[in-house]
């Protein structure tokens, strides 16, 4: 074909060509249907479609195995059903500040914090006045106005009302996905055969099961059983593969970390929390309800005679500035607004006033709720007001927003009220802690439903060293330099615990589920038939079995193992909300996409597009 001005050569001609559809398209008017007139915009070029993709964030193999395995099997289902994805592991600090505070991800696998266990705490989680709020206050930017309603009515009820309101908000979760539930993973330790009586017993994922822990069989206390130096009578060694405790000691700190076990043994709060949510006193001799309207008042009546580690008196009035200081961390005169503790907002929403009595008593305001909701507000950790009083000057924090150097410090050496004081630290090997003698439980300062701590820790010292991997933690404790592994281990040194023939194979049942979060804010996953068309790619019980090597049990609720779980939302081998659309965590392709077709979206040559 011989070129001409108005179609120079085979790359000029489709304009020209373009242009004529476009007339024709144009002359159709209104006769196009949306979707036929995309995809005639698609084959003229006009639009060209956009794959569907999904960045997976989660933590690096090397501080969360099981995240990473199960981000990386996601993966594979959502490459598989037609979806771009991709792992993007990243260190936990940047995860926090991408996820928590950013709100810049896609999706992500994460181990839910210890507090989230209790039904108020889906609160914060998800409430959708919550959105804009950093830390653990719904990251996921999720809205949905039945979802409020039972967050509401769950937080001013009681009895059967209350108890029918977060049977429905469990299930409204389960077919919104807000958040996938995974499993809730099992707790493996290892620890020596013949230091504790009762090491298989208590929880050591929790700071009242190192209390428990009693002496050795033959009735030494840990670690007397040898002339070697290192085994001096009363000492407790534990070791870690979490480096960061001999760092950062900081109850408050934005890092995420697997747990607070260690800086709970330093710090005390008015009450304690068992599994089953009830709160109990703890710092608080007492504490009384009584109500102005729908509103709770509580007067608090602290324990005598009780002190910090550095000898100063703890008054109500450290308990009245902690609940102040958690609230807004900034000096109030700067002006800048407040910097509230995001790891506590939960709690200390709750709160509306502190009111010194006298230096024992003191009554604390809430906000309209129940009872029971609360008492959750007792279990912040207290902080003495001479210490953290000095740390509200504002700082830069690689991109954490507003932040106060109360929130950033390492805050090496605490000053807290603990059974536990800090000694020394070496950072990233070792940190050493000792009994605290002025504590109420060593004192014998207990009621009876803290008898059976009374006289405070088994041990005078504990010392905790850093591993470099759990094979190395294990062996630490088979070679009698540790009596414990105190973060719990991956379920493949299981068989070498269980073989030893000088340790124990620890296992707790943990209430810290493995999730999968959506961002809401993003516009596929704004759709909750979206989400839930993702959650039917997930197969619970192949991943407990290759991930967790059966160390797992398999959940559709948050609140799994417990009587708050409607009959409808247990388990039965299988997520009767979501099932999985395959066998043995292999996907059935055609299902899989009629859910993604169902929810409003469609495929190009096997590819999932953006809708």
């Amino acid at each position: 074909m011989t070129p001409t001005k108005s179609s120079p050569g085979l790359e000029g001609s489709a304009p020209v060509r373009r242009r004529t559809v476009i007339a024709s398209l144009a002359a159709a008017g209104t006769a196009l249907s949306g979707g036929c007139l995309r995809r005639l915009r698609t084959l003229t070029g006009w639009e060209s479609p956009d794959r569907l993709s999904l960045r997976i964030k989660t933590l690096p193999s090397d501080v969360d195995p099981y995240a990473q395995a199960i981000a990386r099997r996601l993966a594979d289902w959502y490459r598989t059903v037609g979806i771009d994805a991709r792992v993007v592991p990243m260190a936990a600090e940047a995860l926090l500040r991408g996820v928590l505070v950013d709100h810049e991800f896609d999706v992500f696998v994460a181990r839910v914090p210890r507090e989230f266990r209790t039904p108020d705490a889906l609160y914060s989680l998800l409430h959708s006045k919550q959105t804009a709020a950093s830390g653990w206050q719904n990251p996921f930017g999720f809205a949905n106005l039945e979802v409020d309603e039972r967050l509401e009515t769950q937080r001013h009820a009681a009895g059967r009302r209350r108890r029918e309101a977060i049977e429905e908000l469990q299930r409204l979760i389960a077919r919104t996905q807000p958040f996938t539930v995974i499993a809730f993973p099992d707790e493996i330790r290892a620890g020596r055969q013949d230091r504790f009586s009762n090491s298989k017993a208590v929880d050591l994922g929790r700071p009242l099961g190192y209390l428990a822990l009693r002496s050795g069989i033959d009735g030494s206390p840990p670690g007397d059983r040898s002339g070697e130096p290192d085994r001096q009578p009363g000492r407790l060694r534990v070791v870690t593969t979490d480096g960061r405790v001999t760092e950062t000691l900081n109850p408050l700190a934005v890092q995420f970390r697997r747990d607070g076990v260690l800086t709970d043994l330093l710090y005390d709060s008015l009450g304690y929390a068992t599994e089953d949510g009830r709160v109990h006193p703890w710092l608080a001799a007492s504490w009384t309800f009584d109500a102005d309207g729908d509103r709770p008042i509580a007067r608090i009546r602290l324990r005598d005679d009780l002190t910090w580690h550095d000898g100063e008196p703890m008054t109500a009035g450290d308990v009245a500035f902690t609940y102040a200081f958690l609230a807004d961390t900034s000096d109030e005169e700067t002006g800048d607004g407040p910097v509230p503790v995001p790891r506590y907002r939960g709690r200390t929403d709750l709160v509306t006033g502190a009111h010194v009595l006298d230096r024992r008593t003191l009554d604390l305001e809430f906000v309209e709720c129940d009872r029971t909701v609360a008492a959750r507000a007792f279990t912040v950790p207290t902080l003495p007001k001479h210490v953290w009083a000095r740390r509200t000057d504002p700082v830069s924090a690689g991109g954490l927003g507003p932040v106060t150097e109360a929130l950033v410090t390492d805050n090496v050496p605490p000053v807290g009220s603990g059974p536990l004081a800090f000694v020394r630290n070496t950072p990233r090997e070792s940190v050493t802690f000792e009994r605290f003698d002025e504590h109420f439980l060593v004192r014998g300062d207990v009621p009876d439903h803290l008898s059976a701590l009374a006289g405070g820790p088994a041990f005078d010292r504990l010392t905790v060293r850093v591993a470099r991997s759990d094979v190395m933690a294990v062996e630490t404790v088979v070679s009698d330099q540790a009596e414990l592994t105190v973060t719990p281990v991956r379920a493949e040194a299981a068989p070498r615990i269980a073989r030893s023939n000088v340790l124990d194979l620890l296992v707790d049942r943990s209430s810290r589920y493995y999730f999968v979060g959506y961002n809401a804010r993003r516009s596929s996953l704004s759709n909750p038939r979206f989400r839930s068309a993702l959650a039917h790619l997930v197969d619970k019980s192949h991943l407990v079995e290759t991930v967790f090597d059966g160390y797992a049990r398999a959940a559709t609720s948050p609140f799994a193992d417990t009587d708050r779980v409607p009959p409808d939302l247990e388990w039965a081998g299988r997520d009767r909300v979501t099932p999985f659309l395959g066998t043995d965590g292999t996907l059935d392709v055609g299902r899989a996409r009629d859910a993604f077709r169902d929810a409003g979206y469609r495929f190009e040559d096997g590819k999932l597009l953006e809708s």
